[in-house]
């Protein structure tokens, strides 16, 4: 068993509390990911579970051992960091053997083991060449190649895909993916991307300041976001967030009157996401569209409501009925898809209720 405890972990550097109290479980063989922006803490986390750095309250446990004295290399962990590692003077072979080497295993087993991890990332046929002979992706793939050949309990991930374009973090995230569900090897994986986390993650963590902000499935928190922190990170294009007052059924904000279900009277931000917002052509309506972009199947469309800016995603199917193709400084109607609004505290941000 493999599964992987991190409790109460609190970590500072001089003044600055970058991870507060931070408790986190990952179950043998699952996937989880710590998303969140810039200076939230994720790293230091993964670096705390991988005995890089050490906590200066709390404890880690792999496997039902209490790990949190024990060095890197007695943690029976691999690690894959942004920016490969590779060393330039060995082959990719040697590269993927190196741990091999390092911990005395016999040069006959090496040599299958490294084969095995090559054939399982696609690379077997670069054995012979030297990292600056690869690509980025290729590099990358010698890195996890490296860390899977030496099956250990615990995969760590360190934003392992930053470094590659577009079409090449889709195609390895994948592979990752794959590898891991295929070995059954828990992992940990830090991302500062909230797309390549909903689409990998069987548990997805939010981070806040060093602290949990959601934790749960990603449907989970695409759905129900906890509060307008996760609301606004989770997604893409982000949620829109509204702040206004709720009297009598209708939400109303600058330009604004929405039904939503019914609540206390008061001030509060309402949450629609952007394919939840309906969009029509309207001649006599004030707002208006400052921007659209088709992106093949779908428009977004910036729409000016008062003071504010509206992201809408509409399926181009959906506008062929319109008398022209959307266009800058159309006017149009814009209202919430009934049911799927999400209401949230004016003065906390925390969610209300259950819808």
């Amino acid at each position: 068993m493999s599964a992987v405890e991190l409790v109460g972990i609190t970590k500072s550097f001089g003044t600055s509390t970058v991870v507060e109290d931070l408790s986190l479980s990952l179950a043998d063989g699952s996937l989880t990911v710590l998303v969140g922006p810039s200076g939230c803490g994720k790293s230091t986390t993964l670096r705390i579970a991988a005995g890089l750095e050490s906590a200066d309250h709390g404890a880690v446990h792999i496997g039902g051992r209490d790990v949190t004295t024990v060095t890197p290399r007695e943690r029976d962990v691999a690690m894959v960091f942004q920016n490969y590692a590779l060393y330039p003077q060995l082959s990719v072979a040697g590269n993927i053997a190196f741990p091999l080497r390092n911990a005395k295993v016999e040069k006959s087993e090496i040599e299958g083991r490294v084969r095995a991890a090559a054939e399982r990332v696609g690379i077997a046929n670069l054995l012979d060449r030297k990292p600056r002979q690869l690509s980025g992706g290729q590099q990358q793939r010698v890195a996890i190649a490296r860390a899977l050949v030496r099956t250990p309990a615990v995969f760590l991930f360190d934003e392992p895909l930053s470094n590659l374009d577009a079409k090449l973090r889709v195609e390895l995230r994948s592979e990752i993916r794959r590898l891991q569900q295929e070995l059954g090897i828990t992992a940990l994986y830090v991302t500062h991307d909230q797309e390549e986390a909903m689409t990998i993650a069987d548990q997805l963590v939010v981070l806040d300041r060093g602290r949990v902000a959601q934790r749960g499935t990603p449907e989970q928190l695409y759905r129900q976001p906890a509060n307008t922190f996760v609301a606004g990170f989770i997604g893409s294009p982000s949620m829109n967030l509204v702040d206004g007052r709720l009297r009598a059924g209708v939400f109303e904000a600058d330009g604004l009157a929405w039904p939503v279900p019914a609540g206390a009277d008061g001030s509060l931000t309402l949450g629609v996401r952007p394919e939840d917002l309906l969009v029509e052509p309207d001649d006599d309506s004030a707002h208006r569209l400052e921007l659209v972009e088709l992106l093949g199947p779908r428009y977004v469309l910036i729409v000016r409501v008062g003071s504010r800016r509206l992201t809408a995603v509409v399926e181009a199917a959906s506008v062929a009925g319109w008398a022209n193709a959307p266009a800058p400084g159309d006017a149009v109607s814009v209202r919430v898809r009934p049911g799927r609004e999400h209401l949230f505290d004016g003065a906390t941000g925390n969610r209300i209720g259950d819808q």
